[in-house]
């Protein structure tokens, strides 16, 4: 009886463990697009916004991602082509995005591209504390990282690259 009981508590602590992992995840905003064509609603990046996700590479260069998320868009997804990721999978809104990534990278480790008007509620919806108010359409620069655990996040801002408002 008393090692069904020991094997039950440690399961039970082992299960609840494993449930309660961190997860990484950073965030960015897709990196500056070719403007060039007002009614192209699907832009490449821009020759600065490519010099842009090749900062980006170099900043994160000892980060070993399991899956990158990006939304539909040519600029997100060319935002992480020069980060070495298996997986690159696309989503539509920051409620879907958070959801699959808790079921099925919990404990991982990803990053996330977004839009000026997303980046921050990606942020809240896994919890965490919105670090800026707003971003503005000249905001390429900064990256989120985010440790979640359970349906708490923990947020630290820097930036990346050359600063966009020089």
């Amino acid at each position: 009886m008393k090692r069904l009981f020991l094997f039950i508590s440690l399961s039970f602590l082992f299960s609840t463990a494993i449930l309660a992992q961190t997860t990484e995840v950073w965030v960015v905003r897709h990196a500056e697009k070719d403007k060039s064509n007002p009614d192209d609603k699907d832009p490449d990046l821009s020759d600065e916004g490519r010099i842009r996700a090749g900062d980006l590479a170099t900043y994160l260069r000892k980060v070993k991602f399991d899956a990158g998320f990006s939304t539909p868009y040519k600029r997100t997804h060319q935002t992480l082509d020069s980060l070495i990721i298996q997986k690159v999978i696309n989503y539509n809104d920051p409620k879907s995005l958070v959801d699959s990534i808790k079921k099925n990278y919990n404990g991982k480790t990803v990053i996330v591209a977004g839009h000026s008007n997303t980046v921050l509620e990606i942020i809240e919806a896994f919890g965490g504390k919105r670090p800026k108010e707003m971003l503005t359409d000249d905001d390429y620069d900064y990256i989120f990282r985010l440790t979640v655990k359970d349906d708490k996040a923990r947020v630290k801002t820097d930036q990346y690259g050359r600063p966009h408002h020089l």
